[in-house]
């Protein structure tokens, strides 16, 4: 873990380099680390929500999509790796100390025990946090998941945090047939699937059992008490050709209408977007691995992107750290407020407008602004 340990020293250094008042308050801190990063790539996810009354505020960090790749031997694709012990050495000095942390998915690129392992030692560094894993198609598909299990537990679960309701959703399975009779072995398919443009690919879903286990995790839930939702694809239907993407977006949605305040958190887009249906906010989550265009830039099929989004000011395809970066996410009373960090990019806030009645991009509410150059 000597890399770890490097990457430590180096931003304990900027910290100590970053004076911060007696009287700073949680949210300040916060924002301090916002103006700290700005020039770096630590794509992590901090996220607190804020409550009045009798629920006590709190935060978590959420870390995703790192595609660790194999090579040979002992080699990996560094600059995917990077990322990702850069986020671990952050989270450990966040302050305040996150409750616990998140990872959203696709820790390895082939699923192989190779990546996972690698991409479970680099998490091993996280200092004394519970970590609650998120299962991604990349993680799952070589075996079906049962390296991961073996590692982290169930596919999809729920927990209670200081009077939260969270679940852990595996929105990445596909239909049986697809799945066992397709293909002539794991290899083959993993290979299919981690192609996210190929034809061959197959859309997400959870399926039946795991939305009836739903169904009956949440009637336990009352409809006063905040849930959060964290998992892989969306869960909307945004463009299927890449799987952004969940077959029954509309059942959950359902399911989650009947509370007074719902967030849903997902990666696989590797992009900003964020979105409001009903009482339900929807924002998507940073990747520490590489940016991803959005689906505009595909022309062969509709897109659905929500209307809501302003897309980010386009990746450099020969540079992987521009588009990557990391955000926290205030969600006061329910809303949500995310402030995206972006090294190589604009720094971005997308909050909630009571006005309005969803989110909204606060820099480009101004008349006369010109929006992001939409390049690909």
């Amino acid at each position: 873990m000597k890399h770890i340990d490097d990457v430590n020293l180096t931003t304990a250094q900027l910290l100590e380099d970053t004076p911060v008042a007696e009287n700073t308050t949680r949210r300040t801190v916060l924002r301090n680390g916002v103006a700290l990063v700005a020039g770096a790539c630590l794509p992590i996810t901090s996220v607190k929500l804020a409550f009045g009354g009798e629920r006590e505020d709190f935060t978590f960090a959420y870390i995703s999509d790192s595609h660790i790749q194999h090579i040979r031997g002992n080699k990996f694709v560094r600059n995917w790796d990077r990322g990702l012990i850069r986020a671990v050495a952050e989270c450990n000095l966040m302050n305040p100390r996150p409750d616990f942390v998140i990872y959203g998915g696709d820790l390895a690129q082939l699923g192989k025990k190779s990546e996972l392992d690698h991409g479970f030692e680099m998490m091993a560094g996280l200092n004394n946090f519970d970590v609650h894993y998120v299962m991604g198609e990349h993680d799952y598909y070589l075996d079906l998941g049962e390296y991961w299990s073996e590692h982290n537990g169930p596919q999809y679960y729920s927990f209670d945090h200081k009077g939260v309701h969270f679940v852990v959703l595996n929105s990445i399975i596909v239909d049986d047939d697809w799945t066992h009779n397709t293909w002539k072995d794991g290899t083959e398919r993993m290979g299919v699937m981690a192609g996210l443009d190929d034809p061959r690919g197959s859309p997400f879903m959870i399926g039946k059992k795991q939305l009836k286990w739903l169904k009956n995790d949440l009637k336990k839930v009352s409809k006063d008490t905040p849930v959060v939702v964290c998992s892989h694809s969306p869960i909307q239907k945004i463009f299927k050709n890449w799987n952004f993407w969940t077959e029954e977006a509309e059942d959950i949605q359902k399911l989650l209408k009947k509370f007074d305040k719902a967030t849903v958190l997902y990666g696989h887009v590797h992009q900003i977007q964020y979105n409001q249906i009903d009482n339900i906010s929807f924002h998507a989550v940073m990747a520490t691995a590489w940016p991803w265009p959005y689906p505009q830039s595909y022309v062969q099929a509709e897109s659905h992107l929500p209307q809501l989004t302003i897309p980010m000011n386009r990746a450099n395809p020969f540079f992987e750290r521009d588009a990557t970066g990391w955000q926290y996410i205030d969600i006061n009373s329910g809303r949500a407020s995310v402030n995206y960090s972006l090294p190589q990019n604009k720094s971005r806030t997308v909050a909630y407008d009571p006005d309005k009645g969803h989110p909204v991009d606060t820099t480009y509410q101004e008349a006369g602004l010109t929006l992001p150059q939409k390049r690909y």
